[in-house]
């Protein structure tokens, strides 16, 4: 997700210096006319900092832990584009502030392909001045973005998408499993709810990860959606607000993480449903 989001930075025509814990992951960017850096804190020269990562001990660690944010030239922004939850983002923006340094936070919705094709849409939260200098840098990388508020905005309303993206996931499992039950083939099934009132980008997206789980490359783990419900829940009960379907949904994303399906994609939650749950194959890079 992260090299493909790099990509559109490098093709769009600004100068780009990368860093991976993994730095042969950076090799084909570098090929392609980027820099590496040796450490996060090498990155201390840039106007903006992009960062995309698990979860938000990763972004403390390259933001903070490493020295980056104190070696930041003042009025530097940093661009926080992981699914870490406003809580994560309310601690690093009170650090990045210390230094001088605004931090956005803009999670992304979209999957690697999606990434790839840099037609992300972002959901920004922060300084509106800080939103207007970094603006052709979120061009570069998504088709759309949105300014919704002050710091933890964008954090909150991405975990608010990918709750409702568990429950679609688990209601498409669940309509499969039960037509299938009665006897209708699940490529029928899938004919039906592909071309009636409730087809959407995210149903026939899922259509290959639904059907033809072997073959199709794993686009979001269902670890990872686990993790992500898990934050969403954790704001709603900070807000006393009830989500009855979302606990639902993880309830079986958690029964299909005791299968050994962590890292198969999230669809896999339908061989849980259908009784018949198999290990994952390999993640092909997911998305946060």
């Amino acid at each position: 997700m992260g090299s493909a989001m790099a990509r559109n930075i490098l093709r769009a025509g600004f100068p780009l210096v990368v860093w991976n814990r993994t730095t042969e992951r950076c090799i084909p960017l570098v090929e392609e006319g980027a820099e590496v850096a040796a450490e996060p804190a090498s990155l201390a020269g840039a106007d903006v900092v992009v960062t995309m990562l698990t979860d938000g001990r990763a972004a403390h660690s390259v933001l903070v832990e490493s020295g980056l944010l104190e070696k930041l030239r003042p009025g530097s922004v940093v661009l926080e584009m992981s699914t870490i939850g406003p809580a994560a983002v309310a601690a690093l923006a009170t650090d990045a502030r210390r230094h001088d340094v605004q931090l956005l936070d803009a999670p992304v919705s979209g999957s690697v392909s999606v990434a790839e094709a840099a037609e992300l849409f972002a959901m920004v939260g922060g300084d509106e001045g800080a939103y207007e200098r970094v603006k052709p840098v979120l061009d570069a990388m998504t088709k759309g973005h949105v300014l919704l508020g002050a710091s933890g905005a964008g954090a909150a309303m991405k975990l608010a998408v990918n709750g409702m993206i568990a429950v679609a996931n688990e209601s498409i499992a669940e309509t499969l499993v039960l037509a299938e039950r009665f006897g209708i083939e699940r490529e029928r099934v899938y004919d039906v709810l592909a071309g009636g009132v409730l087809a959407s980008p995210f149903l026939l997206y899922k259509r290959r990860a639904f059907l033809s789980p072997d073959t199709e490359p794993v686009a979001f783990t269902t670890e990872l959606m686990r993790k992500d419900a898990s934050l969403a829940e954790a704001l709603a009960a900070e807000l006393d607000v009830r989500l009855p379907t979302l606990a639902a949904a993880v309830a079986v994303l958690e029964e299909a993480l005791r299968h050994g399906l962590g890292d198969a994609d999230m669809a896999s939650v339908i061989s849980v449903l259908g009784g018949d749950p198999q290990p994952s194959r390999q993640s092909l890079n997911p998305t946060t």
